[in-house]
């Protein structure tokens, strides 16, 4: 049976105690709060719960709960206070001191069982839930540490930092593709499809990791196979038609192929995501020869890329208060974004049958 400390100087009430609970539970009692810490510190982790009278000589209930707030038993051990007041600034202080319930005198042998056993058992599960949440984060620990350290080993081989350069090379080679696309379409047409370019190479511990979690190798056979976005490009516009538009040009070029295309613009994933993403095979030059790289080139709105970085943040960071809230409103955002979006380019529709 689970053990219990009942605490309190008058003898009649520790008996009653006693006769109610002792066919559930294994009990030791004290009369005063000095006698109460010496039993709790030859039995701090048998004891299930501690059962605590305010008023008593020589070391009040306070007292108690100070000196096991001073140890740590606070987190080990539920306190409920057994007490005649209804004050409630004494029931404020004992909660803001960490005690778990009350039980009132005069004793309801019902009300004492089930206050006590719903007590325990919630302290248990709390406590287990962050023994859980520890082992967790411990795991979590042990694998940044496996990444960290297999990342070190990609960077310092030859082979691995030749690929990369060779991605940094697609990458460029496809910024010079639309760069010149925009050229073009600012001297031709007095505009420009886009208003910037961002880039990105994928480090090695998100190759790393990626890799593992999917089960794949983590060999360069197995980046070049099986990792799409280890080269990454976006590409910033102004209006969704843009979007499609530079996307066409660009796949268009006879020495780009297209590899996979996925429009969550106008397939929006459930979060309110939007954007175009293209997987292509973009050749680049070097004194072996040409050879085919992948790279991946995403296409937002202005609107739609401000949404997309709340929204990472939002991913990544710990401890956010009210997050499926801040989710929702971040649906209701994405869909006026589209709605916007749209206005807009109609908007500049207008303006630019005016100018004809």
């Amino acid at each position: 049976m689970q053990r219990i400390l009942v605490v309190d100087d008058a003898e009649v009430n520790r008996n009653l105690l006693y006769n109610i609970l002792e066919d559930d539970y294994t009990i030791d009692m004290a009369e005063n709060g000095e006698l109460a810490l010496q039993k709790l510190e030859e039995r701090q982790n048998e004891t299930a719960a501690l059962l605590l009278d305010l008023r008593m000589p020589k070391m009040d209930g306070f007292a108690v709960i100070a000196e096991m707030r001073k140890k740590g038993w606070m987190h080990k051990i539920p306190v409920l206070i057994i007490s005649g007041e209804y004050s409630v600034e004494v029931e404020n202080k004992c909660f803001e001191l960490g005690v778990s319930d009350f039980i009132r005198k005069p004793f309801v042998s019902s009300i004492v069982k089930n206050r006590l056993k719903n007590t325990i058992d919630l302290f248990v599960s709390k406590n287990q839930l962050e023994m859980k949440v520890e082992e967790q984060e411990e795991t979590l620990k042990r694998q940044d540490e496996i990444i960290r350290i297999q990342a070190e080993k990609l960077r310092e081989t030859k082979f691995f930092n030749k690929m990369m350069m060779e991605y940094r090379f697609a990458i460029m080679e496809i910024e010079t593709r639309l760069k010149a696309l925009n050229g073009e379409f600012s001297q031709e047409y007095n505009r420009n499809p886009f208003e910037s370019i961002k880039s990105r190479l994928k480090t090695p511990e998100s190759i790393y990791e990626k890799l593992e979690r999917k089960g794949h190798p983590v060999t360069l056979e197995g980046i070049t196979e099986y990792l799409t976005d280890v080269a990454g490009v976006r590409v910033i516009c102004s209006f969704p038609d843009d979007i499609y538009r530079l996307a066409r040009l660009l796949t268009m070029q006879d020495d780009i192929i297209l590899l996979r295309e996925k429009d969550y613009i106008k397939n929006p994933k459930p979060n309110g995501y939007r954007s175009l993403h293209l997987i292509v095979s973009v050749p680049i030059f070097l004194s072996s020869g040409k050879k085919n790289m992948k790279v991946e080139v995403q296409f937002r709105t202005i609107a739609m890329d401000f949404w997309a970085s709340l929204e990472h943040k939002l991913k990544y960071k710990k401890d956010v208060d009210e997050t499926d809230e801040i989710v929702g409103q971040l649906k209701v955002c994405a869909d006026s974004i589209e709605t916007l979006d749209y206005q807009m380019q109609e908007i500049r529709n207008r303006i630019d049958r005016t100018k004809k």
